[in-house]
């Protein structure tokens, strides 16, 4: 029998509850409208319809007599990003399982779906958060046409899912679901890629063996395995109910992978004004967050999150912050170890328990709202089963006892007590501190700092030697507002030498780690940023800067009042950087979601 809802849990969630009472109910209020706004296609004008079905070919006699529902797909598909490539069939196969319960489906609109693991590091990160606007806003122009009944919307990785979710939430008055398509299979050890990559830092591996040791760890179509932002968005889906129960982790090509995607589109169908109607608006609420929150604490997931949550949230007119992210990772230990916190990938997890695992366990212990309202018949507790195939036959099943007791654990033996995302602040900011992949014994870090703004400069200090001590690396001026807050990956391999090396070294910046990132303790996105005098900008080289998870500090004893701010860097340009002026001008906090469109949309 499951425990009572755990106090913390309660206790945010009722904090979230009230701190968004006022927007909450703008939003479902605009929700409402909207409802009665829905235009009903036999009222459209002929013209309007002509266009809407002129090329559905097989479909038209449908649409037009409106015979059922008619299904809108946005879908992320690019072939030169791996986990999107296996989209190019999707919509060809979803129309034919639509047929099958007297629908239709038509794809509405593509958005953008850019590859961080191609840009990191090169002048195209500068647009990668700012993508998850530009993805929302597609989403938004794909719907616009008032032609569906419900949403299939196809994307898996880094902004493509918060920005998905953010533009259909606009249309919250439909209900949607999300359809992914699973990870590659499982390459060389986690543990040799990283070998090699401190290798090649070192100057003791040649470009050509690193990049044979990238090709066998990134070598099909799929999600890449390690536990970044990707694989964790697929988690959050789960523990929001807005995936066919099981489906995050299941391989491209299988059969099982199929069955799932057919039921998804028959389970949109089903979810229609004349069916068990199910609202996105109502499905994404206060609980279905914290439970996001929850998951993603559970699990070790990606530090990109703190970002992104804020923002799906603020779409649903949903108030939450890293103040309720930290006091829930006081409550929900870590039961999960993926790489990089554990030396398995996401394959290695899905065949120990998976998400159906995690969520049972999660139940038991009162660690996550059994109560919400999931896109699934027999709601929350739906998810904490996995799914498989008798012969032809799409079925679930409990998971059972941990496959790998060094991958998953029971929520009452956990890895760790908490969840390990914690808040770090003082008179340098606010800023989060992921401890489930660092050693408790790097938990707290004090000494000199070294400033610099752009991390190729720290890489150029680290080949000249001259960060071979006891260093706080301070990498200022990549906020939103400053170039778009890039993800600084490019820096573990040079941060992990020096602490290989037994130097105490840690990280502190206003921009973005990788979701991949591990080892090295990180403040990271730190607000209010440098860009307009935050006081990152005020530090100088030598000033003691101390870091420490156990407290939650971030400071330095230096005096920052009496000093002036540090030169702001002029925007770059090139790289279409240019025309993304209006999302840095426009942005807000990292605590607030970083967007411009919600900031300026007054949500």
């Amino acid at each position: 029998m499951s425990k009572p809802l755990n106090d913390t849990v309660h206790r945010v969630t009722q904090r979230v509850i009230e701190n968004s009472r006022k927007s909450r109910g703008q939003y479902l209020e605009l929700m409402e409208r909207e409802a009665g706004n829905q235009v009903n296609r036999h009222s459209m004008s002929c013209s309007n319809l002509a266009h809407a079905f002129a090329g559905a070919e097989e479909d038209q006699e449908a649409i037009r007599a409106a015979r059922g529902p008619n299904l809108g797909v946005v879908t992320a598909y690019n072939d030169m990003l791996s986990a999107h490539q296996p989209y190019y069939r999707y919509p060809e196969r979803m129309k034919i399982w639509a047929r099958e319960v007297g629908a239709t489906v038509q794809v509405a609109g593509g958005t953008p779906a850019m590859c961080d693991g191609v840009t990191q590091g090169q002048d195209g990160m500068e647009l990668s958060l700012f993508s998850r606007d530009a993805i929302a806003l597609s989403t938004v122009v794909a719907l616009s046409h008032a032609m569906f009944d419900g949403i299939a919307l196809l994307g898996i990785c880094d902004k493509i899912v918060p920005g998905l979710l953010m533009g259909a939430l606009r249309f919250g008055h439909l209900p949607a679901i999300f359809v992914p398509s699973g990870p590659m299979g499982t390459g060389i050890s986690n543990k040799e890629k990283q070998r090699v990559r401190q290798l090649y830092a070192e100057g003791k591996a040649s470009r050509e063996e690193l990049l044979a040791s990238e090709m066998g760890s990134y070598h099909s179509p799929g999600t890449c395995t390690f536990y970044g932002t990707a694989n964790s968005n697929q988690m959050m889906m789960e523990m929001m109910g807005l995936h066919v129960p099981g489906a995050a982790f299941v391989p491209p090509g299988a059969k099982l992978r199929q069955e799932l995607s057919r039921k998804a589109t028959h389970r949109l169908a089903e979810m229609g004004k004349d069916g068990d109607f199910r609202p996105l608006g109502r499905v994404v609420d206060e609980k279905a967050i914290v439970n996001a929150a929850i998951g993603l604490l559970a699990t070790g997931g990606s530090t990109n999150h703190a970002i992104h949550i804020p923002a799906m949230a603020r779409a649903a007119g949903i108030a939450f912050d890293w103040t309720d992210l930290a006091e829930l990772s006081s409550a929900v230990p870590l039961v999960a170890r993926v790489y990089p916190n554990g030396s398995g990938d996401v394959n290695h997890f899905h065949d120990a328990g998976g998400m159906g695992y995690v969520i049972g366990t999660l139940l038991d212990e009162g660690l996550a709202h059994a109560d919400i309202l999931t896109i699934w018949d027999g709601g929350f507790e739906a998810y904490s089963r996995e799914p498989g195939m008798d012969g032809d036959a799409l079925t679930w099943r409990d998971p059972g006892p941990s496959g790998d007791a060094e991958m998953l654990r029971p929520a009452s033996d956990p890895f760790q007590a908490d969840g390990g995302m914690r808040l770090v602040e003082g008179n340098l900011g606010r800023a989060c501190f992921k401890s489930s992949a660092v050693d408790r014994e790097r938990w707290t870090i004090e000494a000199p700092c070294r400033v610099f703004e752009d991390q190729h400069s720290v890489n150029e200090a680290f080949r000249r030697g001259e960060l071979d001590r006891d260093v706080v690396v301070v990498v200022r001026f990549q906020g939103p507002r400053a170039n778009g807050m890039p993800e600084l990956h490019k820096l573990t391999p040079a941060l992990g030498v020096l602490q290989d090396r037994g130097y105490r070294v840690a990280l502190v910046t206003d921009g973005r780690m990788s979701g991949a990132s591990g080892k090295v303790p990180a403040a990271i996105h730190c607000t209010p940023e440098a860009l307009g005098g935050g006081p990152l900008s005020k530090l100088r080289d030598g000033d003691m800067v101390r870091l420490c998870a156990v407290t939650g500090t971030l400071s330095t004893d230096a005096d920052l009042d009496a000093r002036e701010a540090a030169s702001e860097p002029a925007p770059d340009t090139g790289m279409g950087r240019e025309l993304f002026a209006m999302f840095r001008l426009g942005a807000d906090g990292a605590e607030r979601g970083a967007s411009a469109m919600l900031a300026m949309a007054g949500l």
